[in-house]
């Protein structure tokens, strides 16, 4: 089994930076792709951003491009999500998660094997 575990989301104020951890444990995929979800209250799950499972390609959603900055540390087995010029609309919980299989990497939530608990960020205006 894979563990994930997300920490770094709290409350900042509009144009704030947080940065999002996840952590992975277990019987995991050093190299696996890995990505980033949001959901806000009311909303469905949204993708965020993904990176490669050799780090060399990321992918972002049109609403976060150019703000946030997804990276990985395979040694760490560790994936983090920069975020910068946070808006209030980029309030959600942030889900963390990982496919198994190398092949691709996904930007629907349906197409990853293991999610973390998540960790909430809240941008006040």
């Amino acid at each position: 089994q894979v563990q994930l575990v997300e920490s770094g989301g709290g409350l900042v104020q509009a144009g704030g930076s947080l940065r999002l951890s996840c952590a992975a444990s277990g019987r995991t995929f050093s190299s696996a792709p890995m990505g980033w979800f949001r959901q806000a209250p009311g909303k469905e799950r949204e993708f965020v951003a993904a990176i490669s499972w050799s780090g060399g390609s990321t992918y972002y959603a049109d609403s976060v491009k150019g703000r946030f900055t997804i990276s990985r540390d395979n040694a760490k087995k560790s994936v983090y999500l920069q975020m910068n010029s946070l808006k209030p609309e980029d309030t959600a919980v942030y889900y963390c998660a990982l496919r198994a299989r190398l092949d691709y990497t996904p930007r629907t939530g349906d197409e990853y094997d293991y999610w973390g608990q998540g960790t909430q960020v809240t941008v006040s205006s």
